[in-house]
């Protein structure tokens, strides 16, 4: 390596975790290395307000390639020591999304034989998981294992070493969750982890220490520094209370009051052909080679980019055609060189850094200081293009290198802060998990002549080059932009026929009779999924986490769920049965003769069985019924429909739910039942759902349009047959699983799912005549959708200040639901609704929300979420919506309790 790649700036300046260690009292204890290595941030997180901020990992601080690549080498070249050279080569290295894929690139290029993979959050399609594990910590907690060679992370046997690579080492969980994964998959003897630092607790290192004794295996550690972070009682809190102060009080990223075109040249790199993007599928020690052998000629194209755009200067002082940007920003040697002190915050001065003469015209050529910017996870292609870059200019100029990430972190303008700025922009790499903001820090104000951004091909796509995206965020603060996609790279599928999942039965999965209905979803019941409103509503709003990837906690019904529902129920026992035979027995005429009852898990489940009751009880028919699931944001189980098509004619498959509001499912099934036959699924299934109630206007085949209470709207699981609501989550969900779902055996004592059925099911023969009646008027009648309910919610939303449908949550279920389990603002009433809503308004005086009678409502009440405190409610796509700001009301804001 280059005494480039070993030179670490350190200067006597203000340390970057000053601000938070003065108004918080966190200290990092351990040696002047730690402030060296690190500083402090804040950030929203339910279980850590604050964030160690590395200066030479290249994620948040932009810094010398050399520096970065240079820390993670010298690691891997201590583990090769540590090893020897003979068990180097048989060790695979494990790095972690996404913060750690660079660092434990370098490290994997320390040891110099050895074959690298990362995790990641980006499931690829036709790539099966080897694996998965959890970061509890992180703002995205899944993590996959997608190795092009299923045997890549078996190595050579037990006897090989896995080294595992993060960034830090704050409690251990990480590590132990991913080794307890692993060592049940392939055991071996010998782990090593490596971090940049070790900032476990002596309880963290002794549980540590205890597992490895558990499992029979040697785990030693290589860090570069260890220490502790000191935190006083209540810094949680504390911490959570000043990120609002912050962000209430300057917005996060702001736009200038002048946009700048985001004029971008796009710069051909020529990547080698066969060389992965980085180690998402594995990096072997030959991709290592082709890949060090194209870097000059790389480096020699983006130079050539950068000469061709920059403008030029008129004299030394940089003034002339591009006026004072040659100037350092105003407060730049206070502020944007030095955000913290050591590893690469030096204050080089503008007066010494050496320019390029243009010998012809006399004037001074730039850029002088270049910022490569890596994507998220595409941490080391960009990082090796930065150090080949910093190599091939020398003196000619100023390379630094970070990259963009998912997490949202404070921004403060101060020098004793690690992040002082930061710019916000879309996804734009469709991820999975749905659509969200994006960030780049300590770039804005940098002074940085050009900015040279990396992705790889699957993230350039329109929203990148969007007047919102990041290439325009980029162009507002540099004046060259250059684009450099490397092609991402996608294993090549091994085609072996997919063996589909058998459906899940009772008693074995949920309390109903194996016979009433089979679950084609994955038993997920041994596994940990819940989490407490607070963190889970925490995630979603953070945009990090979807509605579907997570449960919440599901307590047993207390006294005041149980009085309801029992009230409820012997209420609309009959009414429900009138519905229930009239949605069958519409089906029947339609659908029949034997039609497939497939009902949406899990509110529509119930409805499905009584459906099937009714057509043996009535008709003699045993009609095959299955629960699937389907994900707001993320469509229908393609698994389970491909179940469906290989054992049912799909013509025969009629789609079951609970009732319509607003109509947002029925939306959802067309779209995805459409994006399924378009990606090449067994073609016939028809989208129309079939409801018990439709007060929306929303569907053609109902049992009522009148909107009453549905008693299993006011449970949980303990009316669905103790079985949750469905999961879906990258790690634990393959391409070819069920959807998953947790069986709450626990809850057996409070269970009324068979109460349920069997009520309304003995109020068949009493109902079976009305049922005759209604069923031909209806047949005979157009039952065309109007969304009536779908023009109501919208004229709501506008009236009341709202400007969100889904913080508008129509019909009684629904209301009874944002009572209960949500934060409610307001309830509209139908003037004159009369008895259906004599519990809405007791648990709306318990609540002290006020109820507020209305006209021309197809509805007999609508439940307003608040829209200035949103935990718990969900948009379109999963994901917790953006408060908007009421009319004045005069009223406090409704908490939680």
């Amino acid at each position: 390596m280059s005494e480039r790649a070993t030179r670490e700036e350190t200067v006597n300046v203000v340390w970057s975790g000053n601000w938070v260690a003065e108004r918080l009292g966190v200290a990092l204890e351990g040696g002047d290395e730690l402030g060296d290595l690190l500083g402090l941030a804040l950030r929203r997180n339910p279980k850590r307000a604050h964030l160690l901020v590395s200066n030479v990992l290249g994620k948040h601080v932009p810094q010398l390639p050399s520096v970065v690549h240079g820390a993670g080498y010298e690691l891997g070249e201590r583990v090769r020591a540590l090893l020897g050279p003979q068990e180097a080569r048989r060790a695979v290295v494990l790095g972690y999304a996404e913060t750690a894929t660079g660092l434990g690139h370098a490290v994997a290029d320390g040891l110099r034989d050895a074959p690298y993979l990362h995790s990641t959050r980006r499931p690829v399609a036709g790539v099966a998981p080897a694996g998965g594990f959890e970061e509890s910590h992180s703002h995205a907690t899944s993590h996959l294992l997608l190795p092009e060679d299923r045997d890549l992370l078996a190595g050579g046997g037990p006897a090989s070493t896995l080294v595992l690579v993060d960034d830090e080492f704050s409690t251990g969980n990480t590590v132990l969750n991913t080794v307890r994964a692993l060592h049940s998959l392939h055991p071996r003897e010998r782990y090593v982890i490596v971090a940049l630092v070790d900032m476990r607790s002596p309880a963290d290192r002794d549980r540590l220490t205890a597992f490895a004794a558990e499992i029979g295996a040697r785990v030693d550690l290589v860090t570069r520094a260890a220490g502790t972070v000191a935190l006083p009682d209540g810094v949680l809190e504390r911490g959570q209370a000043l990120v609002a102060e912050q962000e209430a009080r300057v917005p996060a990223s702001a736009s200038p009051s002048v946009p700048v075109p985001a004029h971008v040249t796009r710069v051909a790199l020529d990547w080698p052909a066969g060389v992965p993007d980085g180690g998402r599928h594995g990096f072997t020690p030959d991709h290592r080679t082709a890949l060090e052998a194209a870097l000059p000629a790389m480096a020699e194209r983006i130079a050539a980019a950068l000469d061709a755009g920059a403008p030029y200067r008129g004299d030394d002082h940089g003034q002339g055609a591009d006026g004072d940007r040659d100037r350092i920003p105003a407060g730049e040697h206070d502020r944007d060189r030095s955000p913290a002190r050591g590893q690469g915050q030096d204050r080089v001065g503008h007066q010494d850094r050496v320019r390029n003469q243009d010998q012809d015209q006399g004037r001074v050529r730039a850029p002088r200081r270049v910022l490569v910017l890596g994507f998220e996870e595409l941490m080391y292609a960009p990082l090796r293009l930065g150090t080949a870059l910093e190599e091939l200019l020398g003196a000619r100029a100023e390379v630094r290198y970070s990259t963009t990430t998912r997490s949202p972190v404070l921004a403060v303008d101060d020098p004793g802060y690690a992040i002082r700025t930061r710019l916000v922009f879309p996804a734009h790499d469709d991820p999975a998990d749905g659509p969200g903001d994006r960030y780049a820090y300590n770039v804005a104000g940098a002074g940085f002549d050009a900015v040279v951004a990396v992705v790889d091909s699957t993230a350039d796509t329109p929203a990148l080059h969007a007047p919102d995206g990041l290439l325009a965020r980029l162009a507002e603060h540099t004046g060259q932009v250059l684009l450099g996609v490397v092609p991402s790279y996608t294993p090549t599928p091994v085609q072996e026929p997919a063996v589909l999942p058998e459906p899940l039965r009772g008693p074995d999965f949920s309390s109903y009779a194996p016979d009433e209905v089979g679950w084609l979803l994955q038993d997920l019941s041994d596994t940990e999924l819940e989490a407490p409103t607070e963190e889970r509503e925490e995630a979603i709003q953070s945009g990090g986490a979807h509605y579907a990837e997570s449960l919440p906690v599901e307590y047993q019904p207390s006294p005041a769920y149980q009085a309801l529902f029992t009230a409820a129920l012997e209420t609309s026992a009959a009414r429900i049965a009138r519905a229930v035979g009239t949605v069958t027995e519409t089906v029947l005429a339609e659908r029949g003769p034997r039609p497939v009852l497939v009902s949406l898990a899990r509110a529509g489940t119930p409805v499905g069985v009584l459906m099937r009751r009714w057509a043996r009880h009535r008709h003699g028919l045993d009609l095959p019924h299955y629960a699937i699931s389907i994900v707001r944001g993320r469509g229908i189980d393609a698994t389970a429909l491909r179940w469906l098509a290989a054992h049912h004619d799909p013509a025969d498959v009629v789609f079951v739910d609970g009732w319509t509001g607003k109509g947002a499912i029925t939306r959802e099934l067309a779209a995805a039942v459409e994006a399924f036959e378009a990606s090449g699924g067994p073609a016939g299934f028809d989208p129309e759902i079939a409801v018990l109630a439709d007060p929306g206007g929303c569907v053609r085949t109902y049992g009522t349009r009148d909107d009453f209470l549905i008693p299993s709207a006011c449970l949980n699981s303990t009316v669905s047959g103790l079985i949750s609501r469905t999961v879906l989550r990258a790690d634990l969900v393959g391409p070819d699983d069920f959807h998953g779902g947790k069986f709450y055996r626990e809850l057996a004592a409070s269970d009324v799912s068979n109460h349920f059925l069997d009520t309304v099911a003995a109020r068949f023969d009493d109902v079976a005549a009305e049922v005759d009646d209604a069923t031909k008027e209806l047949l005979a009648a157009d039952r065309a959708p109007t969304w009536e309910g779908w023009a109501a919610v919208e004229r709501i939303s506008e009236e009341y200040g709202i400007h969100d449908v889904n913080l508008v949550k129509p019909g009684v279920g629904e209301t009874t639901r944002v009572l209960l389990r949500r934060v409610p603002w307001k309830i509209l009433a139908r003037r004159g609704a009369g008895p259906d809503l004599e519990h809405i308004r007791l648990l709306a005086e318990q609540r002290g929300v006020p109820v507020e009678e209305v006209d021309d409502l197809p509805y007999s009440c609508v439940g307003l979420i608040h829209p200035r405190f949103t935990r718990g409610a969900t948009g379109a796509d999963g994901r917790a919506v953006a408060g908007g700001s009421p009319v004045a009301d005069g009223g406090e804001a409704v908490r939680e309790a």
